[in-house]
């Protein structure tokens, strides 16, 4: 069945523009909360990221679930792996996020976990969908559910992260900065690095709820690796505005993504017996991390992008780790979503454990020089179906042959359709995607 308002990673868009309004958010309330009612459920765990308008949504959603005859337990700014951690803990019935992830602030969207902390099945979309296209009718008086603040809720996600890691490792010695995106990591990452040994410098820690990711975080490394070689730190760590994305520097101010991430936490689980199965990536991979890691003799798979693919297949294989170069990791049986801190820890382990630094420890990876440009259009899906831009990518593979790879594909989280172009030599990949990218600019009108 199509879907109306979901997207690959629940459902998004600009505040003030449907479906991010008070009145669809109040709907979309009464829409989960039947659903979830019509199972004999009772209880939502809500937490949001730092922006202005997760205030105006939250209270909109808990009106909704109320009318609903659902309690609802709300936590405040707090990273979104906190809450499917949370959600599985608290034994809710389900987790809702409000961000927009890496998204600037005058975009929101609204996230769901089911009770086991995974992202909603397919079925419990539609059936919301489906509660979407009836009224609001609300339970009478007496059914009414109810709202609870939970003031200890970042206190349990720290200790929970710093448990991720073995009790006997500390991070003396490694000086960290940490860059929060003045999100939701600004409350908690300090604290679960500080508590673990390591002398934290933290920056983007000052949310004002209009500069969650400006210019900071995970799509802006340049401001960690600066602040690195200013305090003279060991490694950088930055975080997106809801805290299941990270990337990371090292001391010479490089950046570490999430494939060099994978290939760094997956050598050393290799090499210390603790990896289970594989990795997973996705198409938007670095050819180089499958080199490198059947170089070491771990398998590799991919997978489309967007975390809930990679989960699935890591499941499917019983595998333990996957994730996006983005910086979405996710590491089975710790987390079961994208957690940026948790990932984090992992390199440092690496680190700590091999007594090498971040730099050393990615050696052993040649990544190939890829190219990303980004398209902006109102309709994906029109550009994509030309048949020039299909000749033009034909075209293309036909001339880099096995050399490299072409991934033209819409964004799960913006309107853009993002051209990646992956081959041996930088400044033909940068040509080749932008030819690419004027194609489709023109195949859509722009």
């Amino acid at each position: 069945m199509d879907r109306d308002y979901f997207g690959t990673d629940g459902i998004r868009g600009r505040v003030g523009e449907t479906p991010i309004t008070p009145d669809f958010c109040v709907h979309l309330g009464w829409a989960v909360g039947k659903v979830l009612a019509s199972e004999g459920s009772r209880m939502v765990v809500i937490g949001k990221d730092t922006r202005i308008s997760g205030y105006m949504i939250e209270s909109a959603l808990e009106a909704g679930l109320a009318s609903a005859g659902v309690d609802v337990n709300l936590f405040g700014p707090i990273p979104t792996p906190a809450i499917a951690y949370l959600t599985r803990t608290l034994r809710a019935d389900a987790g809702i996020v409000i961000s927009a992830s890496h998204n600037p602030f005058g975009d929101n969207g609204i996230k769901f976990f089911d009770a086991d902390g995974n992202k909603l099945p397919d079925e419990m979309e539609i059936a919301i969908e489906e509660r979407l296209r009836q009224p609001v009718v609300s339970v009478g008086s007496e059914a009414l559910g109810r709202a609870y603040r939970v003031d200890d809720a970042r206190g349990r996600y720290i200790e929970f992260c710093k448990g991720t890691v073995n009790r006997g490792l500390h991070l003396r010695g490694l000086k960290v900065v940490l860059d929060c995106a003045n999100g939701a990591t600004y409350a908690v990452a300090p604290g679960v690095f500080s508590e673990l040994g390591a002398e934290v410098t933290v920056i983007g820690a000052d949310p004002d709820g209009t500069n969650i990711n400006h210019e900071c975080g995970s799509t802006h490394p340049a401001t960690v690796a600066a602040k690195v070689a200013e305090v003279g730190a060991d490694v950088g760590i930055a975080f997106d505005g809801d805290g299941d994305r990270v990337v990371m520097v090292d001391a010479g101010g490089v950046i570490a993504d999430g494939d060099d991430m994978l290939y760094i936490i997956a050598k050393s689980g290799f090499m210390k017996g603790r990896l289970s199965g594989g990795v997973v990536g996705t198409i938007m991979s670095n050819l180089g991390l499958e080199q490198a890691l059947t170089t070491c003799g771990i398998p590799f798979e991919r997978t489309a992008v967007g975390d809930r693919y990679v989960l699935e297949r890591m499941r499917a294989r019983a595998w333990e780790l996957g994730g996006e170069t983005s910086g979405h990791i996710v590491c089975l049986p710790l987390t079961t979503t994208g957690d940026g801190i948790v990932a984090a820890l992992q390199v440092l382990v690496a680190m700590v454990e091999g007594d090498r630094s971040l730099a050393e420890l990615r050696n052993g990876m040649r990544k190939l020089p890829q190219a990303m440009v980004n398209v902006k259009t109102s309709d994906p899906a029109q550009a994509l179906a030309s048949s020039v831009v299909a000749d033009a990518i034909r075209d293309l593979e036909a001339t880099l042959g096995d050399r490299g790879r072409i991934v033209v594909r819409p964004s799960g989280t913006e309107p853009v359709v993002r051209v990646m172009v992956e081959g041996e030599q930088a400044d033909e990949v940068g040509r080749h995607a932008d030819a690419l990218a004027a194609v489709v600019r023109q195949a859509n009108g722009a």
